[in-house]
């Protein structure tokens, strides 16, 4: 018997799995380092709100962040180019907290 998970049906799935994620991920100005420190349940989140079934594995989200920074390395050297525009930056706070700074 096959095992699918290893098969090359597998492999294509989770790389269209990662390149919608990563669109996802990169218009809303979500880095790779940020996506691997993300909890699972936030991961799942994610993954819902961009219309896609959660990844099962660690690798496919390992993926989305080698998609995201090669595309951000691809934006800062062609930054007129349409493709390099963040469409929902402004989403981020949604998924990425800001570290809270101690009072004074």
């Amino acid at each position: 018997m096959t095992d699918y998970a290893h098969s090359e049906a597998a492999a294509k799935s989770r790389a269209e799995k990662a390149r919608r994620l990563a669109g996802y991920l990169w218009q809303r100005g979500i880095t790779g380092a940020e996506v691997l420190a993300m909890s699972g349940p936030v991961r799942r989140k994610l993954a819902r709100a961009a219309e896609t079934n959660p990844p099962s594995t660690d690798e496919t989200w390992v993926t989305v962040a080698t998609l995201l920074d090669e595309k951000d390395t691809w934006a800062a050297r062609h930054p007129e180019h349409p493709a390099a525009r963040r469409e929902h930056a402004d989403e981020k706070l949604l998924w990425v907290k800001p570290p809270i700074r101690p009072w004074p």
